[in-house]
């Protein structure tokens, strides 16, 4: 898709993000299932509940502005859903594979952020005055998301992980 103004800037976007939160739907209950303690398994498992309620969240943006959404993968989230899957693969499971899950996730976290703070400057810009609340909604859980992982790690998880290698 050429990208020439700033609606198709908005709807690259908004295509781009959709193809990651997809992706990460796929990738949230492996990385449940990877997750050796409890309360970092039921983060990622409520996440992947709060993910599906995102993509209904874009559903009604486009529906709401009469736009289509390109069909593209978002090279990103690919790429760090397959460092996810190094994770797992590489790192034994216990505190220390936890470790990174969560700074894996918080790298997901941080670009979903970029991404929604993006289209929310857009939507304002293009006076989407409708699917603005919309895009600012999803904006405010990822930052959410975020200082949850912040606190799994900084109330024991980095703890137990450092624990692990003495």
């Amino acid at each position: 898709m050429a990208v020439k103004t700033i609606e198709d800037l908005f709807i690259h976007e908004l295509s781009d993000i959709y193809s990651a939160e997809k992706q990460l739907t796929k990738a949230l209950p492996r990385l449940a299932k990877a997750a050796d303690a409890e309360e970092l398994a039921s983060a990622f498992e409520a996440h992947l509940e709060e993910t599906r309620g995102q993509i209904e969240r874009i559903d009604q943006v486009v529906e709401l502005l009469g736009v289509r959404l390109k069909r593209i993968k978002c090279a990103a989230m690919e790429g760090l859903v397959e460092e996810g899957k190094d994770v797992i693969d590489t790192i034994d499971a216990g505190p220390l594979r936890d470790a990174a899950l969560i700074g894996g996730a918080q790298k997901v976290e941080h670009y979903e952020i970029a991404a929604y703070g993006t289209l929310c400057a857009l939507a304002k810009q293009l006076g989407y005055r409708d699917a603005l609340p919309l895009l600012k909604e999803t904006l405010e859980e990822e930052k959410a998301t975020d200082q949850k992982l912040t606190l799994l790690a900084e109330g024991g998880g980095n703890r137990r992980a450092a624990a692990q290698a003495a």
